[in-house]
């Protein structure tokens, strides 16, 4: 990991940082984008200058995608390589809790989580493939595959839904279009501290006993922290060299837990 050089997309707070910090402690160069929550790009300056890594933090619109050339631009000016894509990216300047998307909100979930990932990872692309061991990971939520069904349809709408099912068909591609030079894998997430659940304005929008039926429906019994995305984050740069265009669930069995195991009956023979 020492002295290969990471963009790491929405690192301004969150999951987003949190993978920024780890990378940069393991000796990791990181150039981090930034451009919703200004109130917490402070404490984000702070804390990876405490690492003492070599970093650039961006302040990039990703739903400008005449920016997006640029900012790839920035990165291998400064760093001279691009080595890992954590395509993780904000929500673009617009929290929506719940409800029915208008149209505006729509198209703003559309040009977010699928757009924008896109033409950042076709800028970067040549740039992977040259140094000849490349790694995009992609976010996604399990919201592509439940949909509004069961608990979850308190929280994950149709217009989030439908977007993140489209990022596994980008991984798929891209896994494709990188081979062999650069592996591409997605996170899809399930209900994590600052998404979706604790530390976000969902989860304190819903009851007690709305947020203990998500909890009683994961299989782990907890709703996940961003150690657990760190650690798969790791995993997939690290130790997984021979896996690419796969979907990385990280739900603790949430997706699982609503069908229960039931006694075998009698067998005739």
């Amino acid at each position: 990991m020492k002295d290969k050089v990471a963009l790491v997309l929405g690192a301004v707070k969150g999951i987003g940082k949190d993978i920024g910090l780890a990378l940069a402690q393991e000796g990791v160069k990181t150039a981090l984008t930034h451009f919703d929550w200004p109130e917490a790009l402070d404490a984000m300056r702070r804390d990876f200058t405490a690492v003492g890594q070599d970093h650039l933090i961006i302040k990039c619109n990703l739903l400008e995608t005449d920016k997006i050339t640029v900012l790839i631009q920035k990165v291998i000016n400064h760093f001279g390589r691009l080595d890992i894509l954590i395509n993780n990216i904000e929500r673009g300047g617009w929290p929506v809790v719940h409800g029915k998307y208008n149209l505006e909100q729509w198209d703003l979930e559309l040009a977010t989580t699928l757009r924008a990932k896109q033409w950042v990872a076709e800028a970067a692309l040549p740039h992977l493939k040259a140094n000849g061991d490349g790694v995009i990971i992609n976010f996604s939520s399990i919201a592509g595959l439940v949909g509004r069904s069961g608990p979850a349809s308190l929280v994950f709408n149709e217009g989030y839904s439908a977007a993140n099912r489209g990022v596994s068909l980008l991984t798929e591609t891209w896994a494709r279009m990188g081979a062999p030079e650069v592996r591409v894998n997605e996170i899809m997430l399930g209900f994590f501290e600052t998404r979706h659940a604790k530390q976000t304005r969902g989860w304190g929008l819903l009851t007690p006993q709305q947020q203990q039926a998500l909890i009683d429906h994961t299989l782990l019994q907890r709703t996940g922290a961003i150690e657990d995305v760190v650690k798969a984050v790791r995993f997939i740069i690290k130790d997984a060299p021979f896996m690419t265009g796969t979907v990385l669930r990280l739900d603790g069995g949430y997706i699982l837990g609503g069908e229960k195991v039931m006694s075998m009956p009698p067998g005739v023979i």
